[in-house]
């Protein structure tokens, strides 16, 4: 009996006094993990070529126009091809509990938020690399439209610069937000669905029952609140959801608010995102920190 507990004492102290991984090698487990899946390059292959292909789509759909300047169609692919930073951020972020790997991941790290914070970078790092191949991709997905009708195309000039580096933070957003999702609902499903939903769904929803509840302008009744101001409650709603947010990544700095919205331009909208997915990823933090892993 002693020498059963001096033998499991011997191994406690073992235990603790080896040291736990150091971040640097989360850092490098976390990526290694990520990219030996192919699910990742999959998602990344189709949202590139979601991206060149409805951007080309828009641009010829526009050229037909006199005023036809290739460069407004620039951001146009990402209105289908950010599924695909979605559905990778839920993957991953619901993945270690899909497969069961949290059990061990969480043994060899007991406090937890190191790994999310791994994940998150790793996350960063690969989905940078793709926001500058989506972006070049609808870039290069405008050029035929504009040779084909002898419009130069200049990615300099004006606010272009801003838009490109605003579809790169675009993707990188969307991802950040569907990967908290994924860590705090931990079911790859639900994640997926919900992250699609919040992004995609909602604001439509809220501006067609904007439209609904304000009916024929000057029409509403007395003593109720004028449709003037439900459409601003409406549009400052859609302005301020993630999927809002993201959308003013990509609209140029000059361009006003749309009427009844805030005036929260780029910087405001990748503030406003980013707020969402910091709330969404601290829920899930102290999710993982304040109960047990199931």
């Amino acid at each position: 009996m002693s020498a059963a507990t001096t033998t499991s004492r011997a191994t406690q102290a073992v235990t603790a006094a080896r040291p736990g991984p150091t971040f640097g090698r989360l850092l490098a487990a976390e990526w290694t993990k990520l990219t030996s899946l192919r699910s990742p390059w999959w998602i990344a292959g189709v949202t590139l070529v979601v991206a060149f292909a409805i951007t080309y789509l828009s641009a010829e759909a526009s050229s037909v126009n006199p005023t036809f300047y290739p460069l407004e169609s620039l951001p146009t692919g990402l209105l289908l091809a950010q599924v695909g930073p979605l559905v990778l951020g839920a993957l991953v972020g619901a993945g270690e509990f899909r497969t069961g790997a949290f059990r061990t991941t969480f043994t060899l790290v007991p406090r937890r938020w190191p790994v999310v914070a791994a994940q998150a970078l790793v996350l960063v790092g690969f989905t940078l690399v793709l926001g500058v191949l989506t972006t070049a991709a609808c870039a290069v997905g405008v050029l035929p439209s504009a040779a084909s009708r002898d419009v130069p195309v200049d990615l300099t000039e004006g606010d272009t610069p801003g838009i490109m580096l605003g579809m790169v933070l675009f993707v990188v957003g969307l991802t950040l937000f569907g990967y908290a999702l994924g860590a705090l609902m931990r079911r790859t499903v639900p994640a997926v669905v919900t992250a699609l939903t919040i992004v995609l769904i909602l604001p439509v929803v809220l501006l067609v029952g904007g439209d609904l509840v304000s009916g024929p302008p000057g029409m509403a009744p007395a003593g109720e609140m004028p449709a003037e101001a439900e459409l601003t409650v409406v549009d400052t709603l859609v302005t301020v959801s993630p999927g809002g947010a993201a959308q003013l990544l990509t609209v140029p700095a000059s361009e006003g608010p749309i009427e009844g919205s805030p005036d929260l331009g780029p910087v405001g909208g990748g503030l406003v995102l980013a707020g969402w997915t910091g709330l969404v990823l601290g829920v899930a933090v102290t999710r993982l920190r304040t109960r047990d892993v199931r």
